[in-house]
């Protein structure tokens, strides 16, 4: 891809509105021109420094097309995925900004939207949520105002009839492109196309699926689609991973809620000199498999803790057949803003008593 796919005026901006789509970002316009899209995941960091977020994102450039920011996935508290995109958008990449609806009622849902939006944030992803119990902090008051499909509703009614849940109006309605979750290999099977149904009903316009480690299953998952003609109605993201070990895989199976990982995947894991990079060629067999399949508009891949193949598999399964995603172009302003931030983070902190005792002295000085 050149460069076209980005502002004229300001790379960071968002661009101009096209005719047909929902949004001005840079993922709708891939995906409706009918290129196979990479999106991958940028796992948030337990720190309230920017440039761990950036470090991370920097490891996709020119690789992927947006970026998933996480909203607290497995019910496990890390950077807030609006303060990764508030971040992200600074800079003029394009990430997916996840929505979990465990932690947020529909007022607080509706304000992160439209705020999301105002800072440039172009896709979002509607997530149900999982259960507090499956996190570190189990006492968690858990809300589930909202599920994944009443949440794609309502960003649908503010996206198109300007206008909140409660009816009231709005001066700016968001223009986002609207994504939600599949998974084709948890049982009941032959349901899931039916699933898929109701979340394009309820407004999801692409989906990104859980890990696909079983190609065959997913193939007829993606017969059935075909057959509903959902395939023409929604854009299908096939989620991919490399596998660090055996070890590993049979962890994910036995503990991560809606992971099919076959025993042949785990019998080539074991009988590999190598496993992590076994792990990885699976990962891009899987890939030229899947960019086959009838309907599969691109891939998700989600490399936790192996970010730094992302690049390797994304060229290696050759899906962006000699596209270039953007990449963040160097900017003398960037390096400015974090001369600056490297300042405030050096500067040391008072403590609240210090600062209550600083405020006494000024007043009784006066």
């Amino acid at each position: 891809m050149s460069q076209a796919d980005a502002n004229p005026h300001d790379p960071s901006a968002p661009l101009e509105p096209l005719p047909g789509h929902s949004s001005h970002g840079r993922l709708e316009r891939i995906l409706r021109r009918g290129e196979f899209a990479v999106t991958a995941e940028l796992n948030p960091p337990d720190s309230a420094n920017p440039h761990d977020v950036y470090e991370r994102a920097a490891i996709f450039d020119g690789w992927v097309d947006g970026i998933n920011a996480v909203d607290a996935s497995g019910a496990n508290a890390h950077m807030s995925s609006v303060g990764i995109c508030a971040l992200l958008t600074r800079m003029g990449y394009a990430p997916i900004m996840q929505i979990s609806c465990r932690d947020k009622n529909r007022i607080a849902i509706q304000g992160d939207v439209l705020g999301a939006s105002a800072m440039g944030v172009q896709n979002i992803l509607c997530l149900t949520g999982d259960g507090v119990q499956a996190g570190d902090q189990p006492g968690a008051k858990p809300v589930f105002d909202l599920d994944c499909m009443s949440l794609l509703e309502t960003i649908r009614i503010m996206r198109d009839n300007s206008k909140f849940l409660s009816g009231r109006k709005l001066t700016s309605p968001p223009t986002v492109f609207l994504g939600a979750a599949i998974n084709p290999f948890a049982p009941p099977y032959d349901f899931r196309p039916f699933r898929l149904a109701k979340k394009i009903a309820a407004g999801a316009q692409f989906v990104q699926s859980q890990y696909c480690y079983d190609v065959p299953m997913f193939q007829k998952y993606m017969s059935q689609v075909r057959d509903m003609g959902l395939h023409k109605e929604c854009f299908i993201l096939c989620g991919v991973g490399p596998l660090a070990s055996a070890r590993t895989a049979k962890w994910m199976r036995s503990n991560v809620p809606g992971v099919h990982i076959p025993d042949a995947i785990i019998k080539r894991l074991e009988g590999a000199e190598d496993q992590k990079k076994e792990g990885k060629q699976i990962c891009i067999d899987i890939i030229n498999e899947v960019k086959e399949i009838e309907g599969v508009a691109g891939i998700h891949v989600m490399a936790y803790r192996q970010e730094e193949f992302v690049a390797e598999i994304v060229h290696e399964s050759g899906v962006l057949k000699g596209r270039r995603p953007w990449r963040k172009e160097p900017n003398p302003a960037d390096e400015l803003v974090a001369a600056r931030m490297e300042e405030i983070l050096e500067q040391p902190r008072q403590l609240p008593h210090e600062m209550a005792g600083a405020v006494g002295d000024s007043e009784a000085a006066g």
